[in-house]
């Protein structure tokens, strides 16, 4: 059987080829709202801790798994510790009068932390940032021929990716900070095709147009969190994190091409409409949060976002009229009902639950839509843990639901939003291991 220490060494060995296909592993799948700006966002909300939280813990420090939501709460890293996670969705998608099921599995994040000194701790990793995933066919009437028919498709792939480098500093008795840089990379690949379809043809070809924009910058975040003791066992943590507004490069390339009723390329048929480069304004992503815990088995959290997604510009072209500014809010706790516990093993499990509530960016038809859902999790001690390196097996759930089905439009012949109800699943693994150790002969 393999020791911890083989396996952290495995795992990072493995590290840089799940790293190269990451970003090309995104998937929602086929999420409608994912065509609108940067796509789906996944907001700077942690990992499979705080998944079962409820996408708390700004001010919630923790020695058992990585903290990169708040690079401030990295000084609690008691040892080097490398931690990978991966999700699981399955939801339903509908509009007032169709439904349909779809689901996906991908990588969520890789992270790897190391304690530099007593006050000074970092890490660096890789987590999904926005993601695009949907196809969309439509068909309709045309004008002036009552035996032709419009057939309409819209598809879009691709993410945007955070490979960050992050630090936390313990500054003052009560007072730490941090922070993080990221590079942000991507590609996103929408295109949208057109055919005229009529009793007298019998296979008619798609002209498709197809765009692709490839990001490539970085992204700053600052934090803090201030911790302080109350009472005899109680600690009251409040957290902070600023992530600043960017101007990032993008490169898009336009062209036009036809496809045949199999939906393949038509040769010679290919034809270059823009190949140019500008920037995308990102606005800043404000975070906060407070905690209280006992520093042994229990904690619980409240969180709040806010972003200012009424400001996001592609390529300089003014405000994006589709998007609106965004909140959320989320609460959540943990507790293990004996840590230190020999003879029970499911009283050193810890068990997690979480609400969340937020406003998304996407305004059809001037509306503004929602996301609420309930979280859960569990985290599992593997028993071989030693003083030296241990293994965290960490669980994470949510199941919710955003957006509506009221017609845009008012009335039933116009088109309706579409409404996701989900559930959300997510495993992390933890490795803590103890490094740099001189050995000593007895």
């Amino acid at each position: 059987m393999l020791t911890d220490k083989k396996l952290l060494l495995a795992a990072l060995t493995a590290a840089p080829l799940v790293l190269a296909g990451s970003a090309l592993g995104q998937g929602l799948g086929n999420s409608p709202y994912s065509r609108i700006g940067l796509g789906d966002l996944e907001g700077n909300l942690g990992g499979v801790r705080q998944l079962g939280m409820g996408g708390a813990g700004q001010a919630a420090p923790n020695t058992g798994n990585i903290n990169e939501l708040n690079p401030a709460l990295l000084v609690y890293v008691p040892r080097t510790m490398f931690e990978a996670g991966v999700s699981g969705q399955y939801k339903t998608v509908s509009n007032a009068t169709n439904s349909y099921r779809a689901g996906s599995i991908t990588l969520a994040y890789l992270s790897l932390a190391v304690p530099i000194t007593k006050r000074w701790s970092s890490a660096v990793g890789l987590k999904p940032y926005s993601s695009i995933d949907y196809e969309v066919n439509s068909t309709g009437a045309v004008n002036g021929d009552p035996f032709a028919t419009a057939y309409k498709t819209y598809s879009g792939t691709g993410g945007l990716s955070e490979a960050y480098f992050a630090h936390g500093i313990h500054v003052l008795r009560d007072l730490n900070i941090g922070g993080s840089a990221s590079f942000l990379f991507g590609t996103l690949d929408q295109s949208n095709g057109t055919a005229i379809t009529s009793s007298t043809v019998a296979a008619q070809q798609l002209v498709v147009e197809r765009e692709q924009l490839r990001y490539a910058d970085f992204l700053l975040r600052a934090s803090l969190h201030y911790r302080h003791k109350f009472g005899k066992s109680l600690n009251l943590n409040v957290g902070g994190t600023q992530t600043f507004p960017t101007n990032t490069k993008v490169t898009r390339q336009r062209t036009q091409e036809q496809q045949d009723a199999n939906r393949a390329t038509i040769a010679g048929t290919t034809v270059n409409l823009v190949n140019d480069a500008g920037y995308t304004f990102i606005p800043m992503l404000s975070q906060g949060g407070i905690s209280v815990d006992n520093g042994r088995n229990f904690s619980v959290s409240l969180d709040g976002s806010w972003q200012q997604w009424s400001k996001f510009q592609a390529f300089g072209d003014g405000p994006a009229a589709q998007l609106g500014n965004t909140w959320r809010v989320a609460g959540g706790g943990e507790f293990t009902p004996d840590p230190g516990s020999v003879q029970h093993y499911f009283q050193r499990v810890t068990y997690r639950v979480g609400l969340s509530v937020a406003q998304m960016p996407y305004r059809p038809g001037g509306q503004v839509l929602y996301d609420r859902a309930i979280h859960w999790g569990f985290a599992f001690p593997l028993p071989t843990a030693t003083s030296l390196e241990s293994t965290l097996v960490s669980l994470g759930f949510a199941y919710g639901v955003r957006g509506n089905t009221d017609y845009l439009y008012g009335g039933s012949t116009g088109g309706s939003n579409v409404r996701e109800s989900y559930l959300r699943a997510q495993l992390g693994v933890t490795l803590s291991n103890r490094w740099f150790i001189k050995r000593r002969l007895q």
